[in-house]
């Protein structure tokens, strides 16, 4: 009998379903993806000339697992701007390899096997499995579209037990695009220092928001020791190839997290903290620019879809909308499948995101308005098709 060489845990974990149509989308010549959450915008030119000048002359050693002590310096200087929170720079920040990194190593510092930790969902599809890989459960709660899609401070109350380590949420939120504000934050803060809870709150689409001003968790009366805040470079700035993020927090956990950086991934690439140093520094006019061309877009494809016949949801951050198909009477799978399929439009299956998930889907505007328009009006005919093989087999 052949040995089976992949653990049970990693054998549990289903591949990304968001992967799985970006892949089928890339065989098809003329699709259109909605599918990836990733900014169609090139890197700023600024942005990329550090990292040429940055290899230009020499900076290709390590860094200090910590990150370069300038770019965390103007970490530090943006949240004091931006939040009025302090966080010392030495001990309290960490520079992450994406958000993504620094989601899995806070989970490795604070859990121990079959700890529990709430996820408000639907949910990025990599939180669930690395709750799982660091040995811990993920409990979901459900945000519904009756609350726009904000998970409530109830519905966190009634998942929590002896085991409940943390709670991890995300907003502006990817699939959704709803974001949450100060009261409801307030709500939950509450909940996590009456159980004594840490807060994950993953806040990379901060600048992203629309309507509104996004208020940072660890900025909320009494929550800056219980919070770990990540946020990043890869949606603001259109870096995500160039993998940079970071984490503040209280010094224990940072600490702790950066015992677990060093021994896997060291630091983060050298040329993408200059990068993101030259970001911080003088990156925000191309943002803004960016913010607001994605606002025209979420504009767009909202009354597009609510046009066509997709009851749609208006987010109010990050870059994606999650229109029902439940009118439908498809799965989610089974539209997203055959509207790749029949009409070459990548959109992801909403219960990639979590069972919450089901009956929607998610659709990225971060790509061109061109491609959007045409996007829509493939979609109208799919419907079309829909609704014509419904009448001719009822008949």
């Amino acid at each position: 009998m052949k040995r089976t060489w992949i653990s049970n845990v990693v054998q549990s974990v289903p591949p990304s379903g968001i992967r799985r149509f970006f892949d089928l989308a890339n065989q098809l010549p003329d699709a259109i993806s909605l599918g990836v959450g990733e900014p169609d915008f090139v890197t700023p030119w600024h942005i990329r000339e550090a990292c040429i000048h940055a290899l230009e002359t020499g900076y290709t050693s390590y860094t200090t697992n910590q990150g370069l002590p300038e770019l965390r310096h103007e970490i530090a200087n943006a949240f004091h701007r931006d939040y009025s929170m302090d966080y010392d720079p030495d001990d309290e920040i960490l520079v992450t390899t994406g958000v993504s990194e620094g989601i899995d190593l806070v989970v490795r510092s604070i859990l121990n096997r079959g700890d529990e930790v709430i996820i408000a969902e639907p949910c990025y599809v990599s939180y669930k499995p690395t709750v799982v890989f660091a040995g811990g459960s993920p409990v979901t709660v459900a945000a519904k579209l009756e609350d726009e899609f904000r998970v409530t401070a109830d519905r966190i109350q009634e998942k929590i037990t002896e085991k409940t380590r943390a709670i991890m949420i995300n907003y502006p939120n990817n699939p959704t695009g709803a974001t949450m504000g100060k009261k409801d934050l307030e709500e939950i803060a509450d909940v996590a220092i009456d159980h004594d809870l840490l807060i994950i709150s993953d806040e990379i689409y901060d600048k992203l928001t629309y309507d509104g001003k996004h208020t940072c968790f660890s900025s909320l009366n009494g929550m800056k020791e219980n919070t770990i805040v990540f946020n990043g470079f890869s949606k603001s700035h259109a870096m995500t190839g160039l993998r940079i993020g970071y984490a503040l927090g209280n010094s224990e956990i940072i600490s702790a997290m950066t015992k677990i950086h060093q021994y896997t991934m060291l630091c983060s690439p050298i040329t993408s903290q200059m990068a993101a140093i030259d970001a911080l520094r003088n990156g925000d006019v191309e943002m803004e620019k960016m913010v607001r061309e994605y606002d025209r877009r979420r504009h767009l494809i909202i009354s597009g879809l609510n046009k066509i016949g997709l009851d749609c949801f208006c987010g109010k951050g990050a870059f994606y909308v999650f229109p029902s198909i439940a009118s439908t009477g498809m799965t989610s799978e089974e539209f997203a499948e055959r509207l790749l399929l029949e009409k070459g439009v990548a959109v992801v299956p909403g219960d990639v995101f979590g069972d919450s998930g089901a009956g929607f889907l998610r659709c990225s505007y971060a790509a061109s308005r061109a491609d959007i328009k045409e996007a829509l009006r493939r979609m109208e005919e799919f419907l079309a098709s829909i609704q014509h093989t419904v009448q001719y087999n009822v008949a």
